[in-house]
């Protein structure tokens, strides 16, 4: 399917690996140049060297901590007018209710709320100038369900979640069309961190801990970060135009919900 997206924009932040870059990867497939965010310089270079050979789109590299202030102002100046927007970043890490301070929820929030808005504060009013836009926040299906031991990403996601669904109805009639995307689990780094706390605290093989995780998902296996990215990469097509402040799902049918 032609997406009709080839020639445009598109800053996809923490796009070195993971989800991130499986959504860098299928925007490149569908023609459209990239700017490509992430803290770490070797594996962000690395990465658009590849998708540069194999796409043949131009890729700015920024490598930046897009949390901070001075890291998002170097990410946008670079990348200038912006078409497309995915934001992404690392979930907080997981623990009990009582093990969390005030400036654990604040840390959270910046990262997974409010580094999202600012960006999207930036770059909205150019999509709304130009008639057209697509932006796609990756969240997590803990927005649907929420999971226990991941209280802080629970609280800040949700947040951002809120935000979205009023900001997304206001900015629609102008072209411009924002949902969240809600991964369950892919084999990411993410994947293997999590994995990796339940076999410690468990006792077991990190490849049990997977397999009981797996268990739990009607598919019986993890996403990958190239069916992640091409749902993405069909979000911010022309042919999404009508799809509007939603929240969709892509966990395997883990989170067990009728709507």
């Amino acid at each position: 399917m032609d997406l009709g997206i080839s020639g445009k924009t598109a800053l996809v932040c923490a796009s070195s690996k993971g989800l991130g870059r499986g959504c860098a990867e299928a925007l490149a497939e569908a023609g459209v140049n990239l700017v490509m965010n992430a803290r770490g310089a070797e594996a962000l270079e690395a990465t658009a060297a590849e998708i540069r050979e194999a796409h043949g789109v131009t890729v700015t590299t920024v490598a930046a901590d897009i949390v901070s202030e001075e890291g998002r102002a170097k990410v946008l100046a670079a990348a200038g007018d912006v078409d497309i927007l995915v934001t992404n970043a690392g979930g907080p890490p997981p623990g009990l209710w009582s093990d969390w301070e005030r400036e654990d929820f604040l840390k959270a929030l910046d990262a997974n709320m409010l580094t999202p808005i600012a960006l999207m504060t930036a770059v909205i009013p150019g999509m709304i100038d130009r008639g057209w836009g697509r932006v796609v926040n990756i969240t997590s299906q803990s927005v649907k369900a929420p999971i226990p031991a991941l209280g802080l990403s629970n609280a800040a996601r949700t947040g951002l979640t809120g935000y979205v669904a009023g900001t997304a109805r206001q900015v629609a009639p102008d072209g411009v069309v924002v949902n969240n995307l809600l991964p369950g689990i892919h084999a990411t780094d993410r994947a293997e961190s999590l994995d990796g706390g339940v076999s410690k605290a468990q006792g077991i093989s990190i490849e049990a801990a997977r397999a009981n995780r797996q268990a739990t998902i009607p598919a019986r296996r993890y996403g990958t970060r190239q069916e992640f990215g091409q749902t993405c990469a069909f979000l911010c097509s022309q042919h999404a135009g009508f799809i509007v402040g939603q929240n969709i799902l892509i966990d395997g049918g883990a989170t067990n919900a009728t709507i």
